[in-house]
Protein backbone atom coordinates (compact mmCIF):
# COMPACT_ATOMS: atom_id res chain seq x y z
CA UNK A 1 0.00 0.00 0.00
CA UNK A 2 1.33 3.43 -0.94
CA UNK A 3 0.49 6.75 0.73
CA UNK A 4 1.41 10.20 -0.52
CA UNK A 5 3.38 11.72 2.35
CA UNK A 6 3.10 15.51 2.49
CA UNK A 7 6.41 15.59 4.36
CA UNK A 8 8.39 14.03 1.49
CA UNK A 9 6.05 15.04 -1.35
CA UNK A 10 6.04 11.53 -2.76
CA UNK A 11 4.18 8.25 -2.49
CA UNK A 12 5.74 5.90 0.04
CA UNK A 13 5.14 2.29 0.94
CA UNK A 14 3.08 2.19 4.10
CA UNK A 15 4.81 0.28 6.87
CA UNK A 16 3.19 0.63 10.31
CA UNK A 17 5.25 1.02 13.47
CA UNK A 18 3.66 -2.12 14.89
CA UNK A 19 2.71 -4.97 12.60
CA UNK A 20 -1.05 -5.34 12.23
CA UNK A 21 -1.84 -2.08 14.07
CA UNK A 22 -2.23 1.50 12.85
CA UNK A 23 -2.19 4.63 15.01
CA UNK A 24 -4.02 7.45 13.20
CA UNK A 25 -4.87 10.99 14.33
CA UNK A 26 -7.25 13.22 12.35
CA UNK A 27 -7.82 16.85 13.37
CA UNK A 28 -11.48 17.36 14.18
CA UNK A 29 -13.73 20.45 14.06
CA UNK A 30 -13.89 23.49 16.31
CA UNK A 31 -17.41 23.19 17.71
CA UNK A 32 -19.03 26.63 17.64
CA UNK A 33 -21.66 25.97 14.96
CA UNK A 34 -23.09 23.23 12.77
CA UNK A 35 -20.35 21.60 10.67
CA UNK A 36 -20.12 22.70 7.03
CA UNK A 37 -19.43 20.60 3.96
CA UNK A 38 -15.77 21.63 4.06
CA UNK A 39 -15.54 19.93 7.48
CA UNK A 40 -17.28 16.90 6.01
CA UNK A 41 -14.61 16.16 3.40
CA UNK A 42 -11.80 15.05 5.78
CA UNK A 43 -14.33 13.25 7.96
CA UNK A 44 -15.53 11.17 4.99
CA UNK A 45 -12.24 10.53 3.17
CA UNK A 46 -10.22 9.54 6.24
CA UNK A 47 -13.10 7.45 7.58
CA UNK A 48 -12.98 5.62 4.23
CA UNK A 49 -9.23 5.10 4.51
CA UNK A 50 -9.72 3.78 8.04
CA UNK A 51 -12.39 1.39 6.76
CA UNK A 52 -10.00 0.13 4.09
CA UNK A 53 -7.24 -0.45 6.65
CA UNK A 54 -9.71 -2.46 8.75
CA UNK A 55 -10.84 -4.35 5.64
CA UNK A 56 -7.16 -5.30 5.15
CA UNK A 57 -7.07 -6.70 8.67
CA UNK A 58 -5.39 -3.88 10.58
CA UNK A 59 -6.49 -2.92 14.07
CA UNK A 60 -6.89 0.85 13.78
CA UNK A 61 -6.60 3.16 16.77
CA UNK A 62 -8.35 6.19 15.28
CA UNK A 63 -8.37 9.43 17.27
CA UNK A 64 -10.21 12.56 16.17
CA UNK A 65 -10.60 15.47 18.57
CA UNK A 66 -13.18 18.14 19.24
CA UNK A 67 -11.66 21.59 19.79
CA UNK A 68 -14.01 22.79 22.53
CA UNK A 69 -12.18 25.93 23.70
CA UNK A 70 -11.44 28.60 21.10
CA UNK A 71 -12.01 32.29 20.32
CA UNK A 72 -14.97 31.48 18.05
CA UNK A 73 -16.65 29.36 20.74
CA UNK A 74 -16.14 32.14 23.29
CA UNK A 75 -17.53 34.76 20.87
CA UNK A 76 -20.62 32.61 20.24
CA UNK A 77 -21.12 32.13 23.99
CA UNK A 78 -20.88 35.89 24.66
CA UNK A 79 -23.33 36.53 21.80
CA UNK A 80 -25.87 34.14 23.33
CA UNK A 81 -25.12 35.01 26.95
CA UNK A 82 -24.25 31.43 27.93
CA UNK A 83 -21.13 29.53 29.04
CA UNK A 84 -18.65 28.45 26.37
CA UNK A 85 -19.07 24.88 27.65
CA UNK A 86 -22.77 25.01 26.74
CA UNK A 87 -21.94 26.05 23.17
CA UNK A 88 -19.32 23.34 22.67
CA UNK A 89 -21.51 20.60 24.22
CA UNK A 90 -24.42 21.59 21.98
CA UNK A 91 -22.40 21.51 18.77
CA UNK A 92 -20.49 18.35 19.65
CA UNK A 93 -23.87 16.64 19.90
CA UNK A 94 -24.99 18.13 16.58
CA UNK A 95 -21.69 17.14 14.95
CA UNK A 96 -22.14 13.54 16.12
CA UNK A 97 -25.60 13.48 14.51
CA UNK A 98 -24.23 14.74 11.18
CA UNK A 99 -21.35 12.25 11.29
CA UNK A 100 -23.79 9.40 11.91
CA UNK A 101 -25.98 10.59 9.03
CA UNK A 102 -22.90 10.56 6.73
CA UNK A 103 -22.09 7.05 8.03
CA UNK A 104 -18.79 8.23 9.51
CA UNK A 105 -17.75 5.70 12.15
CA UNK A 106 -17.13 7.07 15.65
CA UNK A 107 -13.43 7.41 16.43
CA UNK A 108 -11.80 5.00 18.84
CA UNK A 109 -11.53 8.11 21.05
CA UNK A 110 -13.01 11.59 20.51
CA UNK A 111 -10.97 13.60 23.04
CA UNK A 112 -11.97 17.12 24.02
CA UNK A 113 -9.35 19.78 24.61
CA UNK A 114 -10.84 21.01 27.90
CA UNK A 115 -10.46 17.53 29.41
CA UNK A 116 -6.73 17.39 28.65
CA UNK A 117 -5.51 20.68 30.20
CA UNK A 118 -3.21 18.96 32.74
CA UNK A 119 -1.34 17.20 29.94
CA UNK A 120 -0.94 20.49 28.08
CA UNK A 121 0.49 22.23 31.14
CA UNK A 122 2.89 19.31 31.60
CA UNK A 123 4.13 19.47 27.98
CA UNK A 124 4.52 23.26 28.08
CA UNK A 125 6.56 23.00 31.30
CA UNK A 126 8.83 20.42 29.62
CA UNK A 127 9.34 22.72 26.63
CA UNK A 128 10.28 25.63 28.90
CA UNK A 129 12.73 23.44 30.80
CA UNK A 130 14.39 22.37 27.54
CA UNK A 131 14.68 25.94 26.32
CA UNK A 132 12.15 25.57 23.50
CA UNK A 133 9.60 27.86 25.14
CA UNK A 134 9.59 31.00 27.28
CA UNK A 135 7.21 32.96 29.46
CA UNK A 136 6.48 36.59 28.57
CA UNK A 137 5.80 39.32 31.12
CA UNK A 138 2.00 39.07 30.72
CA UNK A 139 1.88 35.32 31.45
CA UNK A 140 1.80 34.20 27.80
CA UNK A 141 4.05 31.25 26.94
CA UNK A 142 5.56 31.15 23.45
CA UNK A 143 7.39 28.44 21.50
CA UNK A 144 10.82 29.45 20.12
CA UNK A 145 10.50 28.43 16.48
CA UNK A 146 14.12 29.43 15.79
CA UNK A 147 15.35 26.90 18.33
CA UNK A 148 13.71 24.01 16.46
CA UNK A 149 16.04 23.44 13.52
CA UNK A 150 13.61 21.32 11.49
CA UNK A 151 10.82 23.93 11.49
CA UNK A 152 9.25 24.24 8.03
CA UNK A 153 9.91 20.69 6.79
CA UNK A 154 6.24 19.77 6.38
CA UNK A 155 5.12 22.99 4.69
CA UNK A 156 8.46 23.30 2.87
CA UNK A 157 8.83 26.86 4.12
CA UNK A 158 12.16 28.38 5.10
CA UNK A 159 11.96 29.91 8.57
CA UNK A 160 14.65 32.51 7.86
CA UNK A 161 12.70 33.76 4.84
CA UNK A 162 9.47 33.81 6.83
CA UNK A 163 11.05 35.77 9.66
CA UNK A 164 12.80 38.19 7.31
CA UNK A 165 9.48 38.94 5.63
CA UNK A 166 7.74 39.67 8.94
CA UNK A 167 10.35 41.42 11.07
CA UNK A 168 9.05 44.79 9.88
CA UNK A 169 5.68 44.11 11.55
CA UNK A 170 7.14 43.82 15.05
CA UNK A 171 5.66 46.65 17.11
CA UNK A 172 6.43 48.23 20.46
CA UNK A 173 4.99 46.13 23.25
CA UNK A 174 5.18 42.86 21.27
CA UNK A 175 6.34 40.29 23.82
CA UNK A 176 7.55 37.69 21.32
CA UNK A 177 11.27 37.19 20.79
CA UNK A 178 10.62 36.52 17.09
CA UNK A 179 7.51 37.11 14.91
CA UNK A 180 6.97 33.40 14.18
CA UNK A 181 7.10 32.27 17.79
CA UNK A 182 3.66 30.87 18.51
CA UNK A 183 1.44 30.71 21.59
CA UNK A 184 1.40 27.69 23.88
CA UNK A 185 -0.52 29.33 26.73
CA UNK A 186 -2.44 32.61 26.84
CA UNK A 187 -3.63 34.60 29.88
CA UNK A 188 -7.32 35.00 30.60
CA UNK A 189 -9.39 37.87 29.25
CA UNK A 190 -12.59 39.08 30.88
CA UNK A 191 -15.47 36.62 30.36
CA UNK A 192 -13.30 33.79 29.06
CA UNK A 193 -13.02 30.26 30.49
CA UNK A 194 -9.67 29.76 32.24
CA UNK A 195 -7.53 27.24 34.09
CA UNK A 196 -4.76 27.68 36.65
CA UNK A 197 -1.20 27.23 35.41
CA UNK A 198 2.32 28.12 36.66
CA UNK A 199 2.38 31.08 34.24
CA UNK A 200 -1.07 32.64 34.44
CA UNK A 201 -4.73 31.84 34.79
CA UNK A 202 -5.63 31.21 31.18
CA UNK A 203 -6.05 28.61 28.46
CA UNK A 204 -3.93 26.67 25.97
CA UNK A 205 -3.06 27.69 22.44
CA UNK A 206 -4.69 25.69 19.65
CA UNK A 207 -1.60 23.82 18.44
CA UNK A 208 -0.59 22.31 21.80
CA UNK A 209 -4.00 20.68 22.17
CA UNK A 210 -3.57 18.19 19.30
CA UNK A 211 0.01 17.35 20.29
CA UNK A 212 -1.07 16.38 23.79
CA UNK A 213 -4.19 14.45 22.76
CA UNK A 214 -2.25 12.53 20.10
CA UNK A 215 0.49 11.64 22.60
CA UNK A 216 -1.95 10.56 25.31
CA UNK A 217 -4.08 8.26 23.17
CA UNK A 218 -1.61 7.07 20.51
CA UNK A 219 1.91 7.53 21.88
CA UNK A 220 4.83 9.83 21.10
CA UNK A 221 5.22 8.52 17.53
CA UNK A 222 2.16 7.76 15.42
CA UNK A 223 1.74 6.17 12.02
CA UNK A 224 -0.53 8.68 10.26
CA UNK A 225 -1.56 12.26 10.97
CA UNK A 226 -4.28 13.60 8.68
CA UNK A 227 -6.41 16.66 8.05
CA UNK A 228 -7.29 19.33 5.50
CA UNK A 229 -4.48 20.97 3.54
CA UNK A 230 -5.33 24.29 5.18
CA UNK A 231 -3.86 22.83 8.40
CA UNK A 232 -0.39 22.13 6.96
CA UNK A 233 0.84 25.58 7.99
CA UNK A 234 0.92 26.68 10.67
CA UNK A 235 -1.09 24.10 12.67
CA UNK A 236 0.60 20.84 11.68
CA UNK A 237 3.99 22.50 11.36
CA UNK A 238 3.64 23.76 14.92
CA UNK A 239 2.43 20.37 16.17
CA UNK A 240 5.59 18.77 14.82
CA UNK A 241 7.84 21.40 16.39
CA UNK A 242 6.41 21.21 19.90
CA UNK A 243 5.88 17.41 19.89
CA UNK A 244 9.38 16.56 18.65
CA UNK A 245 11.02 19.22 20.83
CA UNK A 246 9.29 17.72 23.88
CA UNK A 247 9.91 14.03 23.10
CA UNK A 248 13.05 14.04 20.97
CA UNK A 249 11.27 11.54 18.69
CA UNK A 250 9.59 11.67 15.28
CA UNK A 251 5.99 12.78 15.75
CA UNK A 252 4.27 11.18 12.72
CA UNK A 253 5.65 8.92 9.99
CA UNK A 254 3.08 9.77 7.30
CA UNK A 255 1.16 13.00 6.72
CA UNK A 256 -2.06 12.89 4.66
CA UNK A 257 -3.94 16.05 3.60
CA UNK A 258 -7.16 16.38 1.61
CA UNK A 259 -7.64 19.12 -0.97
CA UNK A 260 -9.95 22.12 -0.72
CA UNK A 261 -13.66 22.03 -1.45
CA UNK A 262 -14.95 24.81 -3.73
CA UNK A 263 -18.55 25.81 -4.40
CA UNK A 264 -19.38 26.39 -8.06
CA UNK A 265 -15.66 26.95 -8.68
CA UNK A 266 -15.39 29.55 -5.92
CA UNK A 267 -13.94 29.33 -2.43
CA UNK A 268 -16.68 28.67 0.12
CA UNK A 269 -17.36 31.71 2.30
CA UNK A 270 -20.29 33.31 4.09
CA UNK A 271 -19.59 36.66 2.39
CA UNK A 272 -20.16 35.08 -1.05
CA UNK A 273 -23.38 33.44 0.13
CA UNK A 274 -22.13 29.98 -0.88
CA UNK A 275 -21.59 28.57 2.59
CA UNK A 276 -23.47 25.31 3.25
CA UNK A 277 -23.76 23.30 6.43
CA UNK A 278 -24.15 19.53 6.27
CA UNK A 279 -27.60 20.00 7.82
CA UNK A 280 -28.63 22.28 4.93
CA UNK A 281 -27.50 19.69 2.40
CA UNK A 282 -29.50 17.07 4.36
CA UNK A 283 -32.63 19.14 3.69
CA UNK A 284 -32.15 18.46 -0.04
CA UNK A 285 -30.36 15.12 -0.26
CA UNK A 286 -29.81 11.88 1.63
CA UNK A 287 -26.33 12.37 3.11
CA UNK A 288 -25.26 9.10 1.48
CA UNK A 289 -25.32 11.18 -1.72
CA UNK A 290 -22.97 13.74 -0.15
CA UNK A 291 -20.63 10.93 0.93
CA UNK A 292 -20.70 9.36 -2.54
CA UNK A 293 -20.00 12.77 -4.09
CA UNK A 294 -16.99 13.31 -1.78
CA UNK A 295 -15.52 9.96 -2.84
CA UNK A 296 -15.93 10.67 -6.56
CA UNK A 297 -12.60 12.54 -6.66
CA UNK A 298 -9.15 11.71 -5.32
CA UNK A 299 -8.86 13.08 -1.78
CA UNK A 300 -5.80 15.22 -2.61
CA UNK A 301 -7.51 16.89 -5.57
CA UNK A 302 -9.56 20.09 -5.23
CA UNK A 303 -13.25 19.18 -5.33
CA UNK A 304 -15.95 21.39 -6.80
CA UNK A 305 -19.41 21.21 -5.22
CA UNK A 306 -22.39 22.10 -7.41
CA UNK A 307 -26.04 21.14 -7.80
CA UNK A 308 -25.28 19.39 -11.11
CA UNK A 309 -22.48 17.31 -9.58
CA UNK A 310 -24.66 16.36 -6.61
CA UNK A 311 -27.41 15.23 -8.99
CA UNK A 312 -24.84 13.16 -10.88
CA UNK A 313 -23.74 11.60 -7.57
CA UNK A 314 -27.36 10.90 -6.66
CA UNK A 315 -27.92 9.14 -10.00
CA UNK A 316 -24.70 7.16 -9.66
CA UNK A 317 -25.59 6.02 -6.17
CA UNK A 318 -29.06 5.07 -7.39
CA UNK A 319 -27.49 2.73 -10.00
CA UNK A 320 -25.69 0.86 -7.24
CA UNK A 321 -28.71 0.70 -4.93
CA UNK A 322 -30.99 -0.49 -7.75
CA UNK A 323 -28.55 -3.26 -8.67
CA UNK A 324 -28.40 -4.37 -5.02
CA UNK A 325 -32.19 -4.26 -4.76
CA UNK A 326 -32.64 -6.37 -7.92
CA UNK A 327 -30.05 -8.84 -6.67
CA UNK A 328 -31.90 -9.18 -3.34
CA UNK A 329 -35.13 -9.86 -5.21
CA UNK A 330 -33.42 -12.61 -7.24
CA UNK A 331 -31.95 -14.11 -4.05
CA UNK A 332 -35.40 -14.25 -2.44
CA UNK A 333 -36.72 -16.33 -5.35
CA UNK A 334 -33.63 -18.48 -5.93
CA UNK A 335 -33.27 -22.20 -5.33
CA UNK A 336 -31.05 -23.08 -2.35
CA UNK A 337 -28.43 -24.86 -4.44
CA UNK A 338 -24.66 -24.78 -4.72
CA UNK A 339 -22.95 -22.86 -7.54
CA UNK A 340 -22.68 -24.63 -10.87
CA UNK A 341 -19.31 -24.89 -12.63
CA UNK A 342 -20.40 -22.12 -15.03
CA UNK A 343 -21.40 -19.89 -12.10
CA UNK A 344 -18.04 -20.45 -10.43
CA UNK A 345 -16.37 -19.10 -13.58
CA UNK A 346 -18.71 -16.13 -13.62
CA UNK A 347 -18.05 -15.41 -9.95
CA UNK A 348 -14.29 -15.54 -10.59
CA UNK A 349 -14.91 -12.85 -13.22
CA UNK A 350 -16.73 -10.72 -10.64
CA UNK A 351 -13.80 -11.03 -8.24
CA UNK A 352 -11.58 -9.25 -10.77
CA UNK A 353 -13.44 -6.04 -9.90
CA UNK A 354 -12.62 -6.58 -6.25
CA UNK A 355 -8.95 -6.74 -7.24
CA UNK A 356 -9.33 -3.50 -9.23
CA UNK A 357 -11.01 -1.91 -6.20
CA UNK A 358 -8.16 -2.95 -3.93
CA UNK A 359 -5.51 -1.77 -6.41
CA UNK A 360 -7.16 1.67 -6.44
CA UNK A 361 -7.33 1.91 -2.65
CA UNK A 362 -3.74 0.65 -2.31
CA UNK A 363 -2.64 3.52 -4.56
CA UNK A 364 -2.93 6.38 -2.05
CA UNK A 365 -6.61 5.78 -1.28
CA UNK A 366 -7.82 6.49 -4.82
CA UNK A 367 -11.54 6.38 -4.10
CA UNK A 368 -12.42 7.75 -7.56
CA UNK A 369 -10.97 4.64 -9.22
CA UNK A 370 -12.42 2.44 -6.45
CA UNK A 371 -15.90 3.82 -7.23
CA UNK A 372 -15.29 3.10 -10.94
CA UNK A 373 -14.49 -0.52 -10.03
CA UNK A 374 -17.80 -0.73 -8.12
CA UNK A 375 -19.67 0.60 -11.18
CA UNK A 376 -17.98 -2.06 -13.32
CA UNK A 377 -19.03 -4.72 -10.82
CA UNK A 378 -22.62 -3.39 -10.90
CA UNK A 379 -22.66 -3.61 -14.71
CA UNK A 380 -21.31 -7.17 -14.51
CA UNK A 381 -23.96 -8.13 -11.93
CA UNK A 382 -26.77 -6.64 -14.05
CA UNK A 383 -25.67 -8.83 -16.99
CA UNK A 384 -24.74 -12.04 -15.18
CA UNK A 385 -27.32 -12.29 -12.35
CA UNK A 386 -30.47 -14.00 -13.60
CA UNK A 387 -33.60 -15.60 -12.21
CA UNK A 388 -32.37 -19.13 -12.90
CA UNK A 389 -29.11 -18.68 -10.96
CA UNK A 390 -28.47 -20.53 -7.71
CA UNK A 391 -28.81 -18.86 -4.34
CA UNK A 392 -25.15 -19.46 -3.48
CA UNK A 393 -23.99 -17.66 -6.64
CA UNK A 394 -26.35 -14.70 -6.15
CA UNK A 395 -25.46 -14.45 -2.44
CA UNK A 396 -21.77 -14.38 -3.35
CA UNK A 397 -22.30 -11.51 -5.82
CA UNK A 398 -24.35 -9.58 -3.28
CA UNK A 399 -21.77 -10.10 -0.52
CA UNK A 400 -18.97 -8.84 -2.77
CA UNK A 401 -20.92 -5.70 -3.65
CA UNK A 402 -21.85 -5.19 0.00
CA UNK A 403 -18.24 -5.54 1.22
CA UNK A 404 -16.82 -3.05 -1.30
CA UNK A 405 -19.58 -0.52 -0.66
CA UNK A 406 -19.09 -0.93 3.09
CA UNK A 407 -15.42 0.07 2.69
CA UNK A 408 -16.68 3.24 1.00
CA UNK A 409 -19.25 3.71 3.76
CA UNK A 410 -22.12 3.30 1.30
CA UNK A 411 -25.16 1.45 2.66
CA UNK A 412 -26.75 -0.64 -0.09
CA UNK A 413 -29.77 -1.88 1.85
CA UNK A 414 -32.56 0.66 1.55
CA UNK A 415 -34.66 1.47 4.58
CA UNK A 416 -38.13 -0.02 4.30
CA UNK A 417 -40.31 2.68 2.74
CA UNK A 418 -42.44 4.52 5.27
CA UNK A 419 -46.11 5.21 4.44
CA UNK A 420 -47.51 8.75 4.15
CA UNK A 421 -49.85 8.24 7.13
CA UNK A 422 -46.90 7.17 9.31
CA UNK A 423 -44.95 10.27 8.26
CA UNK A 424 -47.88 12.55 9.10
CA UNK A 425 -48.28 10.88 12.50
CA UNK A 426 -44.58 11.32 13.35
CA UNK A 427 -44.68 14.99 12.24
CA UNK A 428 -47.69 15.53 14.50
CA UNK A 429 -45.80 13.89 17.40
CA UNK A 430 -42.78 16.09 16.66
CA UNK A 431 -44.93 19.23 16.75
CA UNK A 432 -46.34 18.18 20.13
CA UNK A 433 -42.81 17.54 21.45
CA UNK A 434 -41.67 21.00 20.35
CA UNK A 435 -44.76 22.57 21.90
CA UNK A 436 -43.86 20.85 25.19
CA UNK A 437 -40.20 21.98 24.82
CA UNK A 438 -39.10 18.34 24.49
CA UNK A 439 -36.55 19.27 21.84
CA UNK A 440 -34.57 16.05 22.28
CA UNK A 441 -37.60 13.99 21.21
CA UNK A 442 -38.33 16.41 18.36
CA UNK A 443 -34.79 15.96 17.07
CA UNK A 444 -35.06 12.18 17.42
CA UNK A 445 -38.16 12.14 15.21
CA UNK A 446 -36.50 14.38 12.60
CA UNK A 447 -33.44 12.09 12.55
CA UNK A 448 -35.63 8.98 12.35
CA UNK A 449 -37.45 10.38 9.33
CA UNK A 450 -34.17 11.50 7.73
CA UNK A 451 -32.83 7.94 8.02
CA UNK A 452 -35.89 6.77 6.12
CA UNK A 453 -35.23 9.33 3.38
CA UNK A 454 -37.86 11.85 4.49
CA UNK A 455 -36.73 15.50 4.37
CA UNK A 456 -38.62 17.92 6.63
CA UNK A 457 -38.80 21.68 6.12
CA UNK A 458 -40.16 24.03 8.78
CA UNK A 459 -42.02 26.98 7.23
CA UNK A 460 -44.28 29.74 8.53
CA UNK A 461 -47.24 27.81 7.17
CA UNK A 462 -46.20 24.61 8.96
CA UNK A 463 -44.04 21.56 8.27
CA UNK A 464 -43.67 20.23 4.73
CA UNK A 465 -41.93 17.01 3.77
CA UNK A 466 -40.63 15.20 0.71
CA UNK A 467 -38.87 11.96 -0.09
CA UNK A 468 -35.11 12.31 -0.80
Amino acid sequence: MKIYNTMTRQKEEFVPIEEGRVRMYVCGPTVYNLIHIGNARPMIVFDTFRRYLEYKGYEVAYVSNFTDVDDKIIAKALEEGVDAAEISARYIEECRKDMAAMNVKPATVHPMATQEIDGMIEMIAALIEKGYAYQAADGTVYFRTGRFERYGRLSHKNLEDLQAGHRDIKVTGDLKEEPFDFVLWKPKKEGEPAWESPWSEGRPGWHIECSVMSKKYLGETIDIHAGGEDLIFPHHENEIAQSEAASGRQFARYWMHNGFLNIDNQKMSKSLGNFFTVREIADRYDLQVLRFFMLSAHYRSPLNFSADLMEAAKNGLERILTAAENLKRLIDGAQAQEMTAEEKELYAGAQEYQKKFEAAMEDDCNTADAVSAVFELVKYINIHALGQNTKEYLDSLYNELHILCDVLGIVIEREEEILDDEIDQLIKERQEARKNKDFARADEIRDELAQKGIILKDTREGVTWRRA
